[in-house]
């Protein structure tokens, strides 16, 4: 069995967790730099600085890459045996579902709210994920689950027993 453990930064430690649950699994610890998160860096640095100062996309996307070895080897170590590493730049959503493609489970972690229960639990490469993933997908609460009272009220409907709707008036 081979399992994709995806790793953002605020889930991975929940996600490792539960690639625990199959020992005997090939697991391989993926990350996913985004490009725009250079771009974004760059631009926060020229708003601060001014657009004088040379560019600095090199010194940001190293950093980047620097932390993401850094995040996959905190998650190696967490999972406490060897793990195959899989360190990509891209579309986050697209490249976590190309990853998959010869996978049989993916572990990911819901990233949203975490306050109650509902869509909002997930981000939007999260959700793209799940409506594409090309393998089984388990998805993980990255801390204790709100309560069902958290659950959105049911949407409201007409009384079962109030009949047809009323015939429209006719025309004058």
């Amino acid at each position: 069995m081979k399992i994709i453990v995806w790793l953002t930064e605020s889930t991975w430690p929940a996600c490792v967790d539960a690639a625990t649950d199959y020992p005997e699994a090939q697991v391989v610890l993926l990350h996913v730099i985004d490009p725009d998160s250079v771009e974004a860096a760059e631009a926060a640095r020229a708003g601060l600085l001014g657009r004088g100062i040379p560019a600095a996309a090199p010194r940001a996307h190293r950093t980047l890459v620097e932390a993401q070895a850094a995040l996959l080897d905190a998650a190696e170590a967490r999972l406490t045996r060897p793990a195959q590493r899989l360190a990509r730049t891209g579309r986050v959503e697209r490249e976590v579902v190309t990853a998959c493609a010869d996978a049989d489970l993916l572990v990911l972690g819901r990233d949203g709210d975490h306050a109650r229960l509902g869509p909002r639990s997930l981000g939007r490469a999260t959700r793209f994920v799940l409506d594409h993933a090309p393998c089984r997908v388990l998805l993980v609460w990255p801390d204790e689950p709100p309560s069902l009272a958290t659950l959105p009220a049911p949407p409201r409907h007409p009384p079962p027993d109030s009949g047809p709707p009323a015939p429209p008036p006719p025309p004058h």
